[in-house]
């Protein structure tokens, strides 16, 4: 099989890159923006559009030097950093771009060609004209990339001698002043930037050759940034020129004025001529590429991936890139197809320069030989879609919503590489500079943003416990599910990857799911307890069923111990399998003296239920047993103020029982029986007494239904509930073992 035909730096990149930089636009309305603007107007639009040409073209350069460069350039640059759904839609936008970036420079050779001529000056006459153009320049391209590449010499030599030509001319037009700004009747600046702009979008024909150089990762920044560079100094030179040679009103209206100046005319027309031609060369050939390489990688259709001849020419492509330049020409206007591919451009290079900036801040992986600044990307992006947002905001938004749909699109084909993309890595670095600047904070007392370790079992109501759980964490709460695989046999513990588990019903919820080998069920508990989670995002919450029938067991009297040592909140739910959450619509908080961190919990608690989209209905009381006859608007008005941070009416209802004793349990099987969710406080008890309160608790189950108990940690505040005090003035305190605050931090 012979050989593929590779090309240097020269051939391959500066020469297709400068012919269209130095094409239409600079021939044929360069004059027309001078005129219209003035020149520091004028100026000023060449220099904010290199701005963007010159970001994107380091930015692009800089993410070509780190990894290998295959075909379909800017495409293959994306697709392999930034990922397939947004490497494929800016492809795809970028591709129809240039594509009627073709059709922009066959019109102004229309205009020139009949113009020199005498032909017709009519829409329809450009039209027949550029399509005749179209398919001479289609033929040659299907010929040989080489033969179009060596023609591109040839032109090379033209333009540079239309420009000696222009500048060695003379002129009868000569101004009585140089107007340096926008003159009467001048067009708008956004107006002409928007025409002006395809002029400094040639250097993406050469980083489209990227899969036929030789080397690519030396080729593309030297040949891309020489043709930015090199035509930035004709811009201004020739601007400079211009209103200083010829009247404003002749730039506006006269757009062969250049053939009409030069000292050897015929240059100029073969330096016009050359220069729209060999653009629309660059795009012929480049555009193909960009197709056949996302056809490869499955984002567009297969067919559009084959090649034909020893250089895997990519002849379906090209056809396509004919059909879509075709209708752009049909379209016959310069100024309107100008303006519709300086967005589609301004789209692709706003989401080049973000590619470059992401990676160079996210990706520990990114070393390029080719090094810039990091914030040049960043002021790439913000030039390209703040000059987007000024020209046209509408012509922005359609654009912004044309690539969203083909991500959203492609996302749903689920194309993937065997490559990481960005994304990851910016995830990554986000988490990581998050945990250190949370590391770095003196603990306090602070709001409860629970990070939750959840024992759900394997129970048939083991959705219910996930769902409250999720519940009850909040909306950017943390929930861990452990499973506890039994295993007295086999040492060996799971491999990592095998201890994630990933199923539907946990990703609904947002749930992390993990899952390990123990040979004791509770010494596996604590063990998870005391390790698991990292500085920053240390848990602080252990949920799970209520553990009937363990009322002797040492066992769980050891691991409970060692939760309450280790400051854990605690929450037990048991789970009422006849009555479930009933409607999700009722809950109690049940309050006594000696609940004093537990009612602050309950509260919190409260908070996030009320926000969860299943009970957003939900009736709540706090229930309060006054065993001191204390007189009941005094604890009504101190409740009253402990729960208005919830923000919904809570019916407080006190329960007096300073006269009759009745146990606290009895109270709550009276008033709580047909409640949907009851929330009751763990007291301080010796563990000795474990039996005696798993007993009396399993009692009460039996009576009312779903019910989560509640122990909070040492970090939450001493709610004052103990209302014997005779304290008036300190009625409404708030007691806290570390710094106390001025409210009650239940949010």
């Amino acid at each position: 099989m012979a050989k593929k035909e590779k090309f240097g730096t020269f051939a391959g990149v500066f020469t297709p890159s400068i012919l269209t930089i130095l094409g239409v636009i600079m021939y044929m309305r360069l004059g027309w923006v001078v005129g219209n603007e003035g020149l520091i107007g004028a100026i000023a639009i060449i220099i904010l559009a290199h701005i963007i040409a010159v970001t994107t073209g380091l930015s692009v350069s800089s993410v070509a030097t780190d990894k290998k460069i295959g075909a379909g350039g800017i495409y293959y640059v994306l697709s392999r950093s930034m990922g397939i759904p947004i490497g494929g839609s800016i492809g795809i936008a970028l591709y129809v771009g240039t594509a009627f970036s073709i059709a922009l420079y066959l019109i102004g050779f229309a205009e020139s060609f009949n113009g020199y001529f005498g032909f017709g000056m009519s829409i329809n006459n450009f039209r027949i004209t550029g399509t005749i153009a179209l398919v001479l320049i289609t033929i040659l391209a299907l010929i040989s990339t080489s033969v179009a590449l060596k023609a591109q010499f040839f032109i090379l030599a033209a333009i540079i001698l239309s420009l000696v030509s222009i500048f060695f001319g003379t002129t009868e037009f000569v101004p009585e002043s140089v107007p340096l700004l926008a003159t009467e009747g001048a067009v708008s600046m956004e107006v002409a930037f928007a025409i002006f702009f395809p002029a400094v979008t040639g250097f993406t024909a050469g980083i489209a050759m990227s899969g036929d150089l030789k080397d690519p990762k030396h080729s593309i920044p030297l040949g891309t940034l020489s043709a930015i560079g090199v035509g930035l100094i004709v811009y201004i030179v020739l601007a400079v020129f211009l209103a200083r040679n010829i009247n404003a009103e002749v730039l506006k209206t006269d757009y062969n004025i250049l053939m009409k100046i030069a000292y050897f005319a015929p240059a100029v027309v073969a330096g016009v001529w050359g220069a729209t031609l060999s653009s629309a060369l660059g795009g012929i050939l480049g555009g193909p590429r960009i197709l056949q390489a996302m056809s490869v990688d499955k984002v567009t259709p297969k067919i559009f991936g084959k090649g034909k001849g020893k250089n895997n020419e990519p002849v379906n492509a090209l056809l396509l890139v004919f059909i879509i330049a075709e209708a752009g020409i049909l379209i016959g206007e310069l100024d309107v197809i100008a303006r519709v591919v300086s967005m589609f451009y301004l789209t692709a290079y706003g989401f080049i320069n973000i590619t470059y900036f992401l990676e160079s801040w996210a990706n520990p992986d990114f070393q390029p030989t080719f090094k810039i600044k990091r914030w040049i990307g960043l002021l790439g992006f913000m030039a390209s879609f703040g000059v987007m947002f000024k020209l046209d905001m509408m012509a922005m938004f359609g654009a912004l919503a044309v690539v969203g749909s083909l991500y959203f699109w492609l996302q749903r084909k689920e194309v993937k590489l065997q490559s990481n993309d960005v994304w990851r890595s910016v995830w990554e670095n986000i988490v990581n500079k998050g945990l250190k600047q949370i590391d770095a904070q003196v603990e306090e007392q602070s709001n409860w943003n629970p990070n939750v370790i959840l024992f759900s079992g394997a129970s048939s109501h083991q959705h219910y416990l996930l769902e409250l759980s999720k519940t009850v964490s909040g909306r950017t709460g943390i929930v861990t599910n452990f499973k506890l695989i039994l295993d007295r046999e086999n040492g060996k513990p799971l491999k990592k990857t095998e201890q994630i588990v990933r199923n539907e019903e946990f990703s609904e919820l947002g749930i992390f799911a993990r899952q390990i080998k123990v040979d004791n069920i509770y010494q596996g508990i604590t063990n998870i307890a005391s390790t698991f989670g990292f500085s920053g995002v240390e848990p602080n919450t252990i949920m799970m069923g209520w553990p009937k029938g363990l009322e002797n067991s040492v066992e769980y009297s050891k691991m409970t111990e060692v939760l309450l040592h280790l400051d854990y909140n605690l929450l037990y739910l048991d789970f009422d399998q006849k009555t479930k959450f009933g409607n999700y619509q009722t809950v109690d908080l049940w309050w006594r003296e000696t609940d004093s961190k537990n009612a602050e919990m309950m509260l919190n608690i409260a908070r996030f239920i009320i926000a969860s989209p299943k009970w957003n209905k939900t009736s709540i009381r706090v229930l309060f047993v006054n065993n001191n006859n204390v007189k009941k608007k005094i604890i009504q008005l101190k409740i009253s103020k402990l729960v208005e941070d919830l923000r919904v009416n809570v019916e407080i209802k006190i329960i007096n029982n300073a006269v009759e004793q009745k146990a606290f349990y009895d109270i709550i099987e009276e008033q709580s029986g047909s409640t949907d969710l009851t929330l009751v406080g763990i007291p301080n008890y010796k563990i000795e007494k474990q039996t005696e309160f798993i007993l009396k608790t399993n009692h009460l189950f039996e009576i009312i239904g779903s019910t989560l108990l509640v122990k909070a940690a040492n970090n939450f505040n001493v709610l004052d509930l103990d209302f014997s005090k005779k304290k008036k003035k300190k009625q409404f305190r708030i007691l806290n073992p570390r710094k106390t605050k001025k409210n009650t931090n239940l949010h």
